[in-house]
């Protein structure tokens, strides 16, 4: 009986988590110790496992969010850096004198610009930065919040400099039993974890090929005088131009560099492309769209706070001086992955925790310099120098990544602990499988072949309850690779379906909505703007799931898990 009642008992934790969270709307910093605390007493009672082997997973599980939050202090720490050096203010003044057109600047700012933050910062920062930026340029609040949620699906997956891939996936699977079954056939893990990346890459850009177009027709169905979904196509040849500007270097970065770069290069690409293309007037329409009057602007579309151009820092950077860091990081970045000295070294400053309280298979470590947050860091300190930054300005850049630290932290720390106990629970008194895989055997049970058209759904849940596509690649990424290996099917390719779902997920995460209304005073209407943003969800979701189900059974794309 207890065994029937497995996958139920596995599944708790994650149905507590959405209870609390979202039907009770308690929030995360207080409904994740009680998740924590469930898991353990699940782990202790019904897998009976050992109280070292929790408490050993446990402190493997903090040791991973030192990690995490070293990246996200360093990504959250440059666009603090720029932001007080004044940097930020140039690039803004620069994309309002590009195009009066709504439909180019939305392209420009949201899509390609705002792919590029979230490649270089990620946690809800492009949101937060392309909201403000948009109503700086003449957007009403609402619908600069939807378009800077709608593009938080594409390059999510490889934000923070490749965050959800290296630390979600990485963190999220078994890694040392997947290792010993790569083992037997000769593979290597690095190998595996290769294709993974390449078919997220493959998968997003196919369905981010279309989101341009998604946002024209959201901005005038939604926010056009004349509520149309057609209105705005005639910029149908340059929005299509303006996607595969990004997706195309996006996709070779994931396939041939890893998954630090497809964002970053892609968005940076994209950018250099389109503005270019703008300035020779390429495949522009001869027609212009724009809002209505303001004064004609619904109150709904209003927030109450001021947004302008103005900045913290008076100080005038250069364009070249503004753009100098990120384009510094991406070189860095690439440099440190393909030049083996480099890469060597960096990866020489390890601490390295080895079967944690003597318990098997529970290991951890931290490279801090080959981790992006090291390089992250080093990239503030030289743009400390060019920006000429006061003490103060670097203080206050420091001060705010901080705080930001200590808030996103106190989540992390019950959240990925509690994920590392799941993973961990194999080894127990009862000699039942894992809490993961019992999981997969009740979805396996459940769905059966039709699986893979629902996987990306599985993801985009997980990343609605937690706000953060890493956590739920944390949560979810064993449990799906799993339910492919008991249905038969390349568990590479649905934790590749995983990542893509949590990033479309994204778009409607109670907490990046939150975060990018409050940045133009646009609090209390979470509710308006989710009923538009489910829509370019449902797309993706739908997409994705379609083209998971293509590549498995009519492509019948191989897994080196699989005996082809």
């Amino acid at each position: 009986m207890l065994t029937d009642l497995l996958p139920l008992f596995a599944f708790g934790p994650i149905l507590l988590a959405g209870i609390l969270l979202v039907g009770l709307r308690i929030s995360a910093k207080f409904a994740m110790p009680f998740v924590f605390l469930f898991t353990v007493g699940i782990a202790l009672f019904v897998w009976e496992m050992s109280f070292l082997r929790v408490l050993a997973s446990t402190i493997q599980g903090l040791i991973i969010t030192v990690g995490i939050l070293w990246i996200i202090f360093g990504a959250i720490m440059l666009l603090n850096t720029l932001k007080y050096s004044g940097a930020m203010l140039t690039i803004r003044k620069g994309f309002s004198q590009i195009s009066s057109d709504r439909r180019i600047q939305v392209i420009l700012i949201a899509w390609l610009f705002g792919c590029f933050i979230e490649g270089a910062s990620g946690f809800g920062t492009p949101a937060a930065v392309a909201a403000p930026l948009m109503v700086a340029v003449g957007f009403p609040a609402l619908p600069a919040v939807v378009f800077g949620l709608m593009i938080q699906s594409t390059p999510v997956s490889f934000g923070a400099v490749g965050t959800p891939m290296l630390v979600g996936v990485q963190g999220g699977l078994d890694k040392i039993a997947i290792s010993e079954e790569l083992a037997l056939k000769n593979v290597q893990w690095e190998s595996f974890f290769d294709l993974i990346v390449s078919e997220v890459t493959i998968i997003h850009a196919i369905c981010g090929t279309f989101m341009p177009i998604m946002l024209i027709v959201i901005m005038t169905r939604f926010f056009g005088k004349n509520k149309s979904w057609t209105e705005g196509l005639s910029i149908f040849p340059f929005a299509i131009f303006a996607a595969l500007s990004f997706t195309i270097p996006y996709l070779l970065s994931g396939i041939f560099l890893g998954p630090e770069f497809p964002s970053i290069i892609g968005g940076l690409t994209g950018l250099s492309i389109v503005i270019f293309a703008i300035k020779r007037n390429f495949l522009i329409p001869k027609d212009s769209w724009d809002f209505a009057h303001s004064s004609d602007w619904p109150i709904s579309w209003m927030g109450n706070m001021e947004t302008s151009l103005e900045s913290i820092s008076q100080k005038k950077i250069s364009n070249v001086l503004a753009w100098f860091p990120y384009v510094f990081l991406a070189s860095l970045l690439v440099f440190s992955r393909t030049y083996e000295p480099l890469s060597d070294f960096l990866k020489s400053i390890n601490l390295e925790f080895n079967s944690i309280f003597n318990e098997e298979k529970i290991n951890a470590s931290l490279k801090f310099l080959y981790l992006p947050g090291g390089i992250l860091v080093f990239v503030c300190l030289v743009t400390f120098i060019i920006h000429k930054m006061k003490p103060e300005e670097i203080f206050k850049a420091i001060s705010d990544s901080t705080k930001t630290i200590f808030s996103a932290g106190f989540v992390l720390i019950f959240t990925i602990p509690l994920v590392r106990i799941m993973i961990n629970s194999g080894l127990n008194a009862q000699e039942i499988e894992s809490m993961p895989i019992a999981m997969a055997e009740g979805m396996s049970r459940l769905m059966g072949n039709f699986y893979p058209l629902v996987s990306p759904l599985i993801g985009a849940v997980g990343a609605f309850l937690a706000g953060s596509n890493t956590v739920s690649n944390l949560m979810l990424s064993q449990f799906q690779f799993e339910t492919a290996n008991l249905l038969g099917l390349s568990g590479a390719l649905m934790v590749a379906a995983q990542s893509v779902g949590a990033a479309a997920g994204n778009m409607i995460a109670i907490h990046n909505v939150v975060a990018a209304s409050a940045t133009v005073g646009l609090l209390g209407k979470e509710g308006q703007i989710l009923r538009i943003t489910i829509i370019p969800t449902t797309y993706y979701l739908i997409f994705s799931g379609l083209i998971v189900l293509t590549l498995i059974y009519y492509f019948k794309i191989p897994d080196p898990l699989l005996d082809i």
